[in-house]
């Protein structure tokens, strides 16, 4: 260990560690190199969002045209299909967010792939192999969620808050749906987010369990407040009909168990290795 003198109060020399300043040095330099890691994968990201965001600009009415179908579906043949906006700006944010919705999709996988290659690189072969599973898995279920949402559960949810139009004649007063564009975006955005979401539920518990935070154990005793919590979020997230609510409770139920089947394959393997271990210790 080196060290020298440099001149200090009341005319004494103070101690320098000059291995001191080295590793101090050494580990500003891997700091640095990770932050500008880090913000090369968010240029990336950025500028992909802006791409898709200017992509998804130019088709935003398409794209809003494609969101609006199971309410014009549900309003049947009439010919007098239609929504409204009351504010002069509302028409052009609402073509903001749908760009920016469909540039957040379009996307998500990127930065999943960003994330992944940021983390990698410091997780050991038997790590990456075990979370490598889950980067797929989570696009994959909360397109299976979206989709349930858009092609299910939104035209039965449509039909069932329309059923209570009244038309005209013999003393009735005619009641008559006028959506809003802005408020319709951000129901079914609400809902089809939602259900994405909600159906990543056996990644963030599997992710959990293989951390020992939760175990197969511990979920299969909180079944039944794992029920009453279901149905309480798919009140919160689909409109006030029960046939939405069930339609996202019984998934959101059936892939809770699924969570418990993985976390208990997990302590299984987990269990077999270290009796292994232990046998070949001995």
């Amino acid at each position: 260990m080196s060290t020298r003198m440099i001149g200090g109060d009341n005319n004494k020399p103070d101690i320098v560690d000059d291995d001191l300043d080295d590793e101090v040095d050494a580990s500003r330099a891997p700091l640095l190199d990770h932050l500008n890691e880090l913000r090369s994968r968010l240029i990336k990201v950025i500028i992909g969002m802006m791409v898709a965001f200017g992509v998804a600009l130019f088709f935003s009415d398409q794209i809003f045209n494609i969101l609006a179908k199971p309410y014009m579906d549900a309003q049947g043949d009439d010919g007098n299909r239609r929504m409204i906006f009351t504010a002069l700006t509302e028409g052009f944010f609402v073509n903001l967010k749908v760009a920016l919705y469909g540039a957040f999709i379009v996307t998500f996988p990127l930065i999943a792939l960003q994330i992944w290659k940021f983390v990698a690189p410091g997780l050991y072969r038997n790590e990456k192999r075990a979370f490598l599973p889950f980067l797929v898995a989570t696009p994959v279920l909360f397109a299976c969620g979206a989709a349930l949402a858009y092609f299910l559960v939104i035209p039965w949810a449509w039909k069932f808050l329309l059923g209570f139009e009244q038309p005209g004649g013999a003393g009735a007063i005619e009641i008559a749906a006028e959506a809003k564009v802005s408020e319709y975006l951000s129901l079914v955005m609400q809902m089809i987010f939602g259900f994405g979401l909600a159906f990543l539920l056996p990644v963030a518990l599997t992710l959990m369990g293989k951390a020992g935070i939760v175990s197969a154990q511990g979920l299969r005793e909180r079944r039944r407040y794992m029920v009453v919590a279901t149905f309480l979020v798919a009140a919160f997230l689909t409109p006030p009909d029960p046939i939405s609510q069930i339609a996202l409770g019984i998934p959101m139920l059936l892939l809770y168990e699924l969570s418990i089947i993985l976390i208990a394959s997990t302590e299984r393997k987990r269990a077999a290795e270290e009796a292994k271990s232990d046998s070949a210790a001995d």
